[in-house]
């Protein structure tokens, strides 16, 4: 803390100042955070420890031979630094090969189904309309940088990073094997194809609204959206032949994408490939691809210095690949059957404040109010980890090659994902893996998942103080229940199909309520130069607003009944949002912060604290502030 600064003037500095003014991001981070960086940090020490028992003794177990192997041949640099050039000559191989649209089909198809998303995207997804089957869902991808808008920006500072990019591109290229008097044509080349992409492409302001991504036309509508890619080659390349069932989210990219593929060169298109490949097996290769593909993902984008150490990358690896296997273990060392009860008390609790306050709200009239209901109750709640954790039978590994196994996990789960198509959604499927720092609401399912990985001080603490535990993780279930109730999930019913539930007169107070929300945030300036983008973060700014309202209720709900805590320097009130508080006090690189302010739908941890305080009457009075305080917005958001 920082008992320098009033907790009426800035209660952020007055949480997190004493731990912001001693902590120093490690260089191998772009940022770092009191909870999730520190809960991470020990989950991956514990997850390590395991992977080195897997290694030392695999046992007889078949998934902890299969753990062993990811992890050993990520470690084993010597073996990858002597392999890398002949892998990657063999992934590019097949490019070389390509003489017609069957054969651009089936070499896009391979791609999606190990490295890299050339193009566009192809999965599985719930159906909007009727979220208990799943089909197929055709989206855009293929971009380089990490959003459409860096091809498109022209500021000074858009225009030199593309120059960056640019000389990235060319000397990994260069390092691929292509001449130095090539690797600079070729390189303008690959981005003016994903400059074209880049225009197709949806905004991702333009992305939040869920009807904006639905387009159910079926396999007939998709070959005259886009009829000169060879789709039915490239849906037998990768494993559905028959398919049927598919949405296209953003229409107007697969028109253009039609007329890409048969304007542009298949030369170029080939050069587009060899990249989007040699950009995805990077951080798989050998030393110079690591060093340059960090050089400019990580030091440019973000200001970090160092890469992580080895062992990290290969624990964040073996967690992706293999993360429901290597997430039981880590559920057995780190969490209880306790754990899982008192976490499940604080939601029940949570929920509970959530109804209260339907019933309540004098702008919701009693249909809407019905409905709204129902879908509170139905939500469903998934804590720790799965009942039932995946099976990895069909994924074969490999001790000694680490690209390998790279590709092999990701057609394990292309092959696993795409299965789904034509089939109800299985109920126990986990979008994270257990020992995961996060949580999510999915509107498709009405459900909420909290991984055992969250589940950590300071987060949560089987032994800490109710306040504190109300504070900090109940205020992140209260966050993941009104997303069920944001601007994008409340268009979501209570079985997860996109349905218009509102009568009119509500839905025009929301989004009038919601207007206010928008204006607030985009009012906030993370940077001198940049300001947070209302509309990108409104759902999460609408989220932690009732998560923090729902959490008080709810705690103030559990104490009936109970004694009377022992007097301290704070009252139980003031804990609560101490504890709040300082589970997100964060230090974040100028490089990193510009970064998320153009892509996270998230606010910085100074405004998600600050933000919502300042709209919640129950702050000024638990820390007795004056209607003048800077804490106290006069013009104060409530949406929920």
């Amino acid at each position: 803390m920082d008992r320098s600064v009033s907790p009426c003037d800035d209660f952020y500095r007055f949480a997190c100042g004493g731990w912001i003014s001693k902590t120093e991001i490690p260089g191998d981070r772009p940022g770092w955070s009191r909870g999730f960086s520190e809960i991470n940090e020990r989950n991956q020490t514990v997850l390590r420890g395991l992977l080195d028992d897997a290694v030392a003794k695999p046992g007889t177990d078949a998934n902890s031979k299969k753990l062993g192997d990811l992890y050993k041949a990520c470690m084993d640099e010597p073996a990858i630094e002597k392999s890398a050039v002949g892998e990657l000559a063999a992934l590019l191989r097949p490019i070389d090969q390509i003489k017609s649209p069957d054969d651009l089909a089936r070499e896009i198809a391979r791609q999606h189904q190990g490295i890299g998303k050339p193009l566009f995207d192809f999965s599985a997804s719930p159906d909007f309309k009727n979220a208990n089957q799943i089909i197929g869902s055709l989206d855009q991808s293929g971009l380089g940088l990490p959003d459409r808008d860096y091809y498109l920006k022209t500021d000074e500072k858009s225009e030199a990073l593309r120059k960056e990019y640019l000389g990235h591109v060319e000397r990994m290229l260069v390092l691929a094997g292509v001449p130095k008097d090539k690797a600079a044509g070729q390189a303008q080349t690959i981005f003016a194809i994903e400059k074209l992409l880049a225009q197709a492409s949806l905004s991702r302001v333009d992305r939040r609204e869920p009807k904006n991504l639905y387009h159910r036309i079926d396999i007939d509508g998709v070959l005259k959206l886009a009829p000169n890619f060879a789709w039915k080659t490239y849906f037998a390349a990768v494993g559905i032949p028959t398919v049927k069932e598919i949405n296209v989210a953003t229409l107007d990219f697969f028109k253009e994408l039609s007329k890409l593929v048969v304007e542009e060169k298949l030369d170029n298109l080939k050069l587009y490939l060899r990249w989007q490949q040699i950009h995805g097996a990077a951080l798989a290769l050998s030393t110079p691809f690591v060093e340059e593909s960090f050089a400019f993902y990580s030091k440019r984008l973000t200001g970090t210095d160092k890469i992580l150490p080895r062992w990290k990358r290969c624990v964040g690896f073996v967690d992706h690949a293999m993360g429901e296997a290597l997430g039981m273990s880590f559920v057995a060392k780190t969490f209880g059957d306790d754990g899982k009860a008192k976490a499940l008390e604080i939601i029940h609790g949570i929920e509970g404040a959530m109804e209260q306050n339907v019933k309540t709200l004098a702008w919701m009239d009693e249909p809407t109010r019905k409905a709204a209901l129902e879908k509170l109750h139905r939500i469903s709640n998934k804590i720790g980890f799965p009942d039932k954790p995946r099976s990895y039978e069909a994924l074969k590994t490999s001790p000694s090659s680490h690209l390998a196994n790279v590709a092999a996990s990701a057609a394990f789960e292309n092959k696993r994902d795409l299965g789904k198509i034509g089939k109800p959604r299985d109920k126990n499927e986990w979008l994270m893996t257990a020992p995961t720092v996060n949580a999510y609401y999915e509107p498709l399912f009405n459900e909420m998942a909290f991984p055992a990985g969250i589940l950590q001080p300071p987060m949560f603490g089987r032994n800490v103080s109710r306040a504190v535990n109300y504070g900090a993780i109940g205020m992140v279930m209260g966050h993941e229940v009104t997303h069920g109730f944001d601007d994008e999930g409340r268009q979501f019913d209570a079985d997860g199909n996109l349905r218009d539930w509102w009568t009119q007169t509500v839905n025009t107070e929301f989004n009038r309520r919601a207007q206010c929300v928008v204006e607030q945030y985009s009012g906030f300036k993370p940077l001198p130069d940049a300001n947070l983008d209302g509309k990108l973060t409104l759902g999460e700014n609408i989220a932690d607003q009732g998560g923090l309202k729902l959490a008080l209720l709810a705690y103030r709900a559990s104490n009936k009944g109970q004694p009377p805590a022992p007097k301290g320097t704070y009252s139980d009130e003031q804990l609560f949002f101490l504890g709040m508080a300082q589970a997100w006090c964060e230090k974040r690189r100028p490089e990193f912060s510009r970064l998320l302010i153009n892509v996270d739908p998230h606010s910085p941890a100074e405004y998600r604290v600050n933000g919502p305080l300042s709209n919640l009457p129950d702050f000024a009075a638990a820390w007795k502030c004056a209607p003048t305080a800077k804490m106290i917005r006069k013009n104060q958001c409530q949406v929920w």
